[in-house]
């Protein structure tokens, strides 16, 4: 073990903790999280590329999307960020907030950019990151159910309705 997984015990259990409450798959996890390593570097780029103007609101879009560059790492890749000391702290508690609570998070951040700076530089900078928002979205709907349940819940209804027709018929019969 390592310094500072003693001292921050809680930074190493999480992440086991997070994928188990969650329903995760390992595969789907690891899809995320590049997703977002590639969503910070695709900020960064683009962030710095927007700072090199003279109009105000470029500018800030830029430093806006190289906070999101370092928002991105710091949760989703804190061994980028192991000179900061706080950035294990960071990631563990980025590990146990929720799948939904993830994605609200990093949709939000990208699409303030935008709507700061509407240009070609912003969305494109944007938009990996946002599709990082949206996997971890889709994540917090769940597993798609399987086709014997949505066929026998079919069935029950199509007998409810026919039950019902059946019913409003024989009462329209006397």
């Amino acid at each position: 073990m390592s310094s500072q997984d003693e001292q921050f015990p809680a930074a190493a259990a999480a992440p086991e903790a997070a994928g188990a409450d969650e329903g995760m798959t390992w595969w789907y996890r690891w899809l995320c999280r590049i997703a977002g390593v590639i969503g910070g570097m695709s900020c960064a780029f683009a962030g710095l590329w927007n700072c090199v103007t003279i109009n105000p609101l470029n500018i800030a879009a830029g430093v806006w999307m190289m906070l999101n560059a370092f928002v991105l790492f710091l949760c989703e890749a804190p061994f980028c960020c192991q000179f900061i000391e706080f950035a294990n702290a960071m990631a563990a508690r980025a590990d146990r907030l929720r799948a939904w609570q993830k994605a609200a998070f990093y949709c939000g951040m990208a699409v303030f950019p935008v709507v700061l700076s509407l240009t070609l530089t912003t969305l494109l900078g944007n938009a990996i990151a946002f599709a990082t928002g949206v996997l971890y979205g889709l994540s917090a709907l769940g597993k798609k159910g399987d086709a014997i349940s949505y066929a026998r819940i079919h069935q029950q209804q199509k007998q409810m309705d026919e039950e019902k027709l059946t019913g409003s018929l024989e009462g329209q019969a006397l």
